[in-house]
């Protein structure tokens, strides 16, 4: 995150919780009790994959046709990552979706088991500390959010992260990406300062907010460095990391959908 929000359709301008539309069906309400066990909620903030509307940059190399199918591939895995987190310790997965009565799209690409989410706000910031507040007012003991851009996201990260959070004491936990920004943000309370004066979209967004975080004199853990695919140079990371060639990113997640688009498409050579 932080690269990726020009890809968002945002939702509305307004980040207070009475803008955040929970699905009736599929998620619970804030005001419900927090629940006996502790649940960390994982949201994916994404875009409801469609030709035109997603993955831009890769469009103009692959097509806005293969971009979108493509996109939608990273959210399964995306999922799939979450899925795999074990029961034991405790989560539920989200989509923090955008736009607006895209529904339908979301809940055939993820998992029957996840709530869905409405993107609240004008822009990135507001977007994630919406998120964090909903979530946590939903009864969560903590919230991770997720790039859906991320397909090899590994499982073990996930793991680490809720781990790390549920130590005693208030922190953040970071995942930065290898563009500037950050492919993972969790936190125990909705701490809006971490999401304000922030540029977004530039190289400087992961530092940015462990700035912040000092700033209000919040522990911080850093998680190992991982990547977005958002253009062509990432994709060919995707490439080579699932072809067993990758030096840089090892060990991430089998993204089983994305892997299967690939080498059904072959002509997606950039």
């Amino acid at each position: 995150m932080g690269r990726v929000d020009k890809d968002f359709e945002k939702g509305e301008a307004d980040d207070s919780r009475d803008a955040l539309q929970f699905d009736r069906d599929r998620c619970r309400s804030p005001a419900v009790p927090a629940p006996a066990v502790s649940v960390a909620a994982i949201g994916i903030i994404c875009k409801a994959p469609e030709p035109g509307r997603s993955k831009t940059r890769l469009a103009a190399a692959i097509g806005e046709v293969a971009a979108s199918e493509l996109s939608a591939c990273f959210l399964r895995d995306v999922a799939a990552a979450i899925e795999a987190v074990p029961e034991t310790l405790g989560k539920r997965g989200y989509g923090v979706y955008a736009p607006a009565g895209a529904e339908h799209i979301m809940q055939q690409l993820l998992p029957a088991g996840f709530g869905m989410l409405l993107q609240a706000g004008d822009d990135l910031g507001h977007v994630l500390i919406g998120a964090t507040r909903a979530l946590l007012l939903a009864g969560h003991d903590c919230v991770l959010l997720v790039n859906g851009d991320s397909p090899t996201l590994p499982p073990r990260l996930l793991v680490q992260a809720i781990e790390t959070l549920r130590e005693p004491g208030d922190r953040m936990v970071l995942g930065p990406a290898s563009d500037g920004g950050y492919y993972l943000i969790g936190l125990k309370h909705p701490h809006k300062h971490l999401f304000t004066q922030i540029e977004w979209g530039m190289k400087t967004v992961a530092r940015s907010t462990c700035e912040r975080a000092a700033e209000i004199g919040l522990a911080t853990t850093l998680l190992p460095e991982w990547y977005d695919v958002d253009d062509v140079e990432t994709l060919r990371w995707l490439q080579e990391e699932l072809a067993g060639r990758a030096t840089r990113f090892r060990a991430g997640g089998y993204a089983a959908a994305s892997r299967a688009f690939l080498k059904s498409a072959p002509q997606i050579n950039p």
